[in-house]
């Protein structure tokens, strides 16, 4: 990717054909998508890359048990085309970035006949669904072999399980990978710009929009022929930016979700499918934890995003009913929160309830396009259907490419080869295969900017494998502008744990700092505000 000076140069001195406003999973789709079929675009966020619902999701790669679950108990067809559409998407995702996605088997105990009966047809069903883009069939469990799988689950009542596969995935990079793959092809995108105001004909459409510079405060002037709103969670506020006059579309849902520590690493996700308020609940082995969500409850976006000591104590309740281990929110390592985007199903008030589908909405008066609601699995499939109807808009006919165009860090990826790194460049295992997972093919360019600084090849921290060249790529490569995008987004270990997060703050500061030319007092003020922000959460959820 170019420097951020450069790409704002570059926004500044020309027009463009679509400027899509978000740069999370969909907006990133949507220009990737739309910059393949040759038109210019621009992709902008008001925060960093991912910073809101797309490195806050559930990292599942799946149709939606949860869903299906629903059409067939709720009698909700549209369920049923939410699930379909997402398993053939789902296959998709782990082919054109395999580094980042991957299939994980799941595991659904059952304590009763009939529970082994009901959860053996619904998986078929799925399988079924999935028809050639499953990843593997579906299959009953005895009870030797559940507990084989999942050896910490409760034995009391259990008469057996059913397996099957679904995808995972690390969204936080695979959004950045989206991005980097974009400005790979052309493209222009730049993090912390945010729209304030749109300029107008004599008609009311749309011309340009005034940008805000988060970091500088300054505004510029960003032109295009046509504007897509990508916001997720904000796309009724730049909706109404656009037209005052709109009505509200979204239905917004909290999600929150806690990391545990992981005994051994090649287990199976537990699938606990039904709680007393009809949700359903994942523990799921990610990176080295146990992630453990979510829950779903309709909020506003004034809404605090720190995961709550209710919220973690519901999680807790059941994951210890399906546990011989007793955990507790003291064992809790990380938590997070996002805002889910949904599109009100007709007569329904629960947002457990609302179908996870998307709908293109194009504003007649200002002419913005607006893609809403959808899911993290389906954002290319959005993606393609919103550039499709932005060509319409522009008279272009080119069909979307990006089915099979595999992401950066792809080209040339083989997981085996964390061994060749770590022969070359004098790393340990756990580095080396930790950057094949994050960076793929692209893990030796990361390592290639240590140069002359060996030093740059020592962890950021004691307890993580995450390298101070990291900080330095992410700074020159990835538009990483913060502490919190760097340990969040792009080394991940700020989900991982709180408390080494703390620990890595001054040195990613200080390293940010030689990077970006802060000042020491800037230096130390970014440091002690992400520290603070962090033993916030920690003590909301553990005092």
């Amino acid at each position: 990717m170019k420097t951020r000076a450069e790409t704002l140069r570059a926004i500044e001195s020309q027009a463009f054909d679509i400027c899509v406003i978000g740069a999370g999973a969909t907006g990133a789709g949507c220009a990737l998508d739309a910059q393949l079929r040759g038109l210019r675009t621009v992709l902008v966020d008001a925060g960093d890359f991912g910073s809101a619902t797309s490195s806050a999701s559930t990292k599942l790669v799946h149709g939606g048990v949860r869903y299906l679950q629903e059409a067939v108990v709720d009698l909700a067809p549209g369920q049923i085309k939410v699930v379909r559409e997402a398993l053939r998407e789902r296959v998709l995702m782990l082919q054109n970035a395999p580094h980042l996605a991957h299939a994980r088997e799941f595991v659904v105990p059952c304590f009763s006949r009939f529970e082994s009966w009901y959860y053996a047809l619904g998986m078929k069903l799925y399988d079924w669904i999935a028809g050639d883009a499953k990843l593997g069939r579906s299959q009953w469990l005895t009870p030797a072999q559940v507990l084989s799988a999942l050896p910490t689950l409760t034995r009391e009542n259990l008469v057996g399980g059913v397996s099957y596969q679904d995808g995972q995935f690390d969204d936080a990079r695979y959004c950045m990978a989206l991005v980097k793959t974009f400005a790979s092809v052309g493209g222009e995108a730049a993090n912390y710009l945010k729209v304030t105001s749109f300029q107008k004909d004599s008609a009311g459409r749309i011309q340009a929009a005034i940008v805000e510079d988060r970091c500088t405060g300054q505004s510029l002037t960003l032109r295009a022929r046509t504007f897509v709103n990508a916001t997720g969670p904000f796309s009724d506020s730049v909706r109404m930016l656009a037209n005052p006059a709109v009505l509200s579309r979204l239905v917004l849902s909290r999600g929150a979700h806690i990391l545990l520590p992981l005994v051994g690493d090649a287990t199976p996700a537990l699938l606990i499918p039904k709680t007393e308020d009809g949700r359903v609940i994942f523990a799921i082995p990610w990176l080295g934890r146990l992630l453990v969500g979510t829950t779903d409850q309709e909020v506003t976006l004034d809404g605090d995003l720190t995961v709550t000591r209710d919220e973690a104590e519901y999680l807790l309740q059941y994951i210890n009913r399906y546990s011989t281990l007793h955990y507790t929110a003291q064992d809790v390592v990380s938590a997070f929160a996002g805002v889910r985007p949904l599109v009100r199903a007709k007569q329904s008030k629960e947002t457990r309830k609302l179908i996870r589908g998307h709908e293109v909405d194009v504003d007649a008066l200002s002419g913005l396009v607006s893609i809403l609601g959808g899911k993290w699995t389906t954002y290319r499939a959005m993606a393609e259907e919103t550039i499709d109807v932005v060509q319409r808009q522009l008279g272009a006919g080119v069909p979307s490419s990006t089915r099979r165009h595999r992401l950066i860090g792809t080209d040339g990826y083989n997981p085996e080869d964390w061994r060749l790194l770590a022969t070359e460049h004098e790393l340990g295992e756990a580095e080396a295969r930790y950057l094949m997972q994050k960076f793929g093919s692209e893990a030796a360019e990361v390592l290639a900017v240590a140069g002359d600084h060996p030093e740059f090849k020592s962890r950021v921290v004691a307890g993580a494998p995450s390298i101070q060249a990291e900080i330095v790529y992410c700074a020159r490569k990835e538009m990483a502008l913060t502490i919190e995008d760097v340990l969040a987004r792009r080394l991940g270990l700020q989900f991982y744990s709180w408390k080494l997060s703390i620990e890595a703050a001054p040195k990613v500061g200080f390293i940010l700092a030689h990077e970006l030319g802060w000042s020491e007092d800037r230096r130390n003020l970014a440091i002690q505000e992400y520290v603070s922000r962090i033993e916030g959460q920690l003590a909301a959820l553990t005092s």
